[in-house]
C-alpha cells in the first residue's frame, strides 16, 4: 500500500498523509486534462488581474458595483490558486501525496473562499437593489465606508465560521485507507476514510453551508424580487430594459454558482460513491466561476469594456 503510517500506543495506526488519486475511472489518461486546466488557470489569473488593473486606473469605474467586482476578482484568484496548482502537480508530476495539515488547510481555504464568493454576490445584489429601488438614497447608503465594513464582515464571517469544518476533520481517526478518489481535499471525501463516526462532520458542513450560503441566496432572491417589483412599475419600456440589463450579468453568475452548489449538496446528502461526474462537477465548480466572472462582466458591461480599451491603449502608448 502507498500509505505511510506512524505508530500509536494503541493497536491502530494513524496515516501521516493522504493520496489524491485524481479523477475516478480515468486515472490512466487524466493528464491530458492538464493543458486545458492550465490554460483555464492562466486565463483566470490574467482576466482577474486585468479587471483589477482596469478598475484601479479608470476613475469612471470607482463605483461600488465595480469595487465589489474587484473584491470578487481577488476571491476568485484565491480560490483558483488554492486548487489548480495541486491538481496540475498531480497530473504532471504524479505528486499525489499531501500531508494531513496541508489537506486540512486546503479544506479550510476552499470553504472560506467559496463562502466569500457567496457573500460578494449578496453585496452586489444589495447594491443593485438600492441603486434601482432607492436611487436618490444610493450615494448615502452605499458609501466607501459601507463597502469596507461589509468586506471586513465577509472576511470575518467566512474566516471564522468555517473553522469547525477542518477542525472536526482533523479530529477523526484515519487508521487504514488513505487514498482519496479526488483531485482535491474535499471535507466529505477525506472524512469518508475515517475509522470512527464522521456524521458530525457531514452535519456540520451541511448546517454551515445552508446557514451561510443558504441565507445569502435567500437574501439575493428577496433583493431581486423587490427589484423586479420596482422595475415593473416603471412606465417606460426603455427604463425597464436598462434597469434589467444592469442585473443580467450578475444573475447569470448567481444562477451558475448556486445551481452547482445545490447539486453538490444533494450528492453529498445521498452519500453516493465517488464517481467521475460528482468529482468533476466539484472541481469545475471551483475553477470555472473564477474564469467566467470577469468574462461575463466584460461582455455585458459597456463601462468595463471601455475601461479595458483604455488600459490596452495606455499599454501600447508606453511601448
Amino acid at each position: 500500500m502507498s500509505a505511510s503510517f506512524k505508530g500509536s500506543n494503541s493497536s491502530k495506526f494513524q496515516v501521516s498523509e493522504f493520496i489524491l488519486m485524481g479523477l475516478p475511472g480515468i486515472h490512466s489518461w487524466q493528464h491530458w486534462l492538464s493543458l486545458p486546466l492550465a490554460l483555464l488557470y492562466l486565463s483566470t489569473i490574467g482576466a482577474n488581474i486585468l479587471v483589477l488593473t482596469t478598475i484601479y486606473q479608470d476613475p469612471a469605474l470607482k463605483q461600488p458595483m465595480y469595487l465589489f467586482l474587484g473584491i470578487l476578482s481577488v476571491v476568485d484568484m484565491g480560490l483558483a490558486t488554492t486548487i489548480v496548482p495541486k491538481i496540475l502537480a498531480i497530473f504532471w508530476f504524479d505528486a499525489k501525496a499531501i500531508s494531513l495539515p496541508e489537506c486540512f488547510a486546503q479544506i479550510y481555504a476552499i470553504h472560506c473562499f467559496v463562502g466569500m464568493e457567496s457573500g460578494v454576490f449578496l453585496c452586489m445584489a444589495f447594491d443593485r437593489y438600492v441603486a434601482i429601488c432607492h436611487p436618490l438614497r444610493y450615494p448615502l447608503i452605499v458609501t466607501d465606508s459601507f463597502i469596507i465594513k461589509v468586506t471586513l464582515f465577509m472576511v470575518l464571517r467566512n474566516g471564522l465560521c468555517v473553522i469547525p469544518v477542518p477542525v472536526l476533520a482533523a479530529q477523526r481517526h484515519y487508521c487504514s485507507r488513505n487514498e482519496i478518489e479526488h483531485c482535491l481535499c474535499s471535507n466529505l471525501g477525506v472524512t469518508s476514510l475515517a475509522c470512527d463516526d464522521r456524521r458530525p462532520n457531514s452535519i456540520c458542513q451541511l448546517v454551515l453551508a445552508w446557514l451561510g450560503m443558504g441565507s445569502d441566496l435567500s437574501l439575493i432572491i428577496l433583493s431581486y424580487a423587490l427589484i423586479l417589483r420596482s422595475v415593473l412599475r416603471l412606465s417606460s419600456a426603455e427604463a425597464v430594459s436598462k434597469a434589467l440589463s444592469t442585473c443580467s450579468s450578475h444573475l447569470i453568475l448567481i444562477f451558475f454558482f448556486y445551481t452547482v452548489v445545490v447539486v453538490i449538496s444533494v450528492t453529498h446528502l445521498a452519500e453516493t460513491k465517488a464517481t467521475l461526474i460528482p468529482v468533476l462537477l466539484n472541481v469545475l465548480h471551483n475553477t470555472i466561476p473564477p474564469s467566467l466572472n470577469p468574462i461575463v462582466y466584460a461582455l455585458r458591461t459597456k463601462e468595463l469594456r471601455e475601461g479595458f480599451q483604455k488600459v490596452f491603449c495606455l499599454g501600447l502608448q508606453k511601448k
